[in-house]
């Protein structure tokens, strides 16, 4: 393989890890925008998901009845959690909510290895044949799958808050929380539909890179906290940002293992995380805003 292809190849793998950790980003950033709350229990949603599809498909389910079924549960169970613990606690200091969300990660993870063990799960891809080669580089139809659903999530994020009806509301909600309810919106269900569509958003992401990465009780922590610097570098209140921040540190990623040091690939997330707080720290599309509901 010469220069050019391996560099092609590297950027490939690095659009791949971007995507994963863009879709993180997008639900970290949807949950702050209309909560406030850096939600640091997402990575686990991520776990739970791939677990339960394979799990399904183990016991003989089709995968599309895998996927509906393992979103709806996770879903569910965000919707739970907010529920039960972060809206009791919904007044409290922006820190305390953050401490209570990596109390949730750890309950999280720990319930995943009760009920899972320690040993990777596997999904089948959801497309077959071979690899794609683009001059000389090869790129999984997997990846492609990832990509596609980081599209989609992009497109119906921004549909729904500018579109939609309850996407304004969401909106309001984050804008004056008080004006909200003079008309009408409940700032609290707005927050359950928060983490519930967080919690989906993660499980699909989980489901979509279980084929390539494998599925195992402990996989949501380390993305979790790769999709938290890149919701950083883009900024918080923005969509757009999400993706961008989680391609740029995919492929700045790819480069840095390829090119350099495989032991750079973990180090280098804290290196543009710093870069970017010192250099531009609302991000490098929006200014961090956010208020609880």
């Amino acid at each position: 393989m010469d220069l050019t292809e391996q560099l092609l190849q590297l950027l490939f793998s690095g659009l791949t890890l971007g995507g994963i950790y863009s879709l993180i980003a997008l639900a970290l950033v949807t949950t702050f925008n209309i909560t406030g709350v850096l939600n640091m229990a997402q990575g686990e949603f991520l776990a739970l998901g791939a677990l339960l599809a394979a799990s399904l498909c183990a016991a003989g389910a089709p995968l599309p009845v895998a996927f509906v079924i393992s979103v709806a549960a996770i879903a569910l169970l965000g919707g739970l959690l907010e529920r039960s613990v972060i809206h009791p606690a919904r007044h409290a200091p922006g820190l305390i909510l953050i401490i209570i969300t990596i109390g949730l990660s750890i309950s999280l993870r720990g319930l995943a290895l009760l009920v899972w063990g320690t040993e990777p799960a596997s999904l089948p891809a959801f497309s077959g044949g071979g690899p794609l080669f683009v001059k000389g580089a090869a790129i999984s139809p997997q990846s492609l799958w990832i990509l596609s659903l980081v599209a989609v999530a992009v497109v119906g994020l921004s549909a729904f808050f500018e579109l939609t009806y309850i996407g304004k509301a969401v909106r309001a909600c984050v804008i004056n929380r008080t004006g909200a309810r003079l008309v009408g919106i409940n700032p609290a269900a707005m927050s359950f539909l928060a983490f519930a569509g967080s919690g989906a958003l993660g499980a699909a992401a989980g489901i979509f890179i279980a084929p390539i990465t494998l599925a195992t009780y402990d996989m949501g922590f380390l993305l979790g906290v790769k999709g938290c610097v890149a919701a950083i570098i883009g900024g918080m209140n923005s969509v757009g940002g999400a993706v961008l921040g989680g391609l740029i540190l995919g492929v700045l990623e790819a480069y840095g293992a390829g090119l350099v040091s495989s032991g750079l690939k973990d180090a280098l997330s804290l290196m543009v995380l710093l870069a970017v707080l010192l250099w531009r720290p609302e991000g490098l599309l929006s200014a961090v805003t956010g208020r609880k509901v």
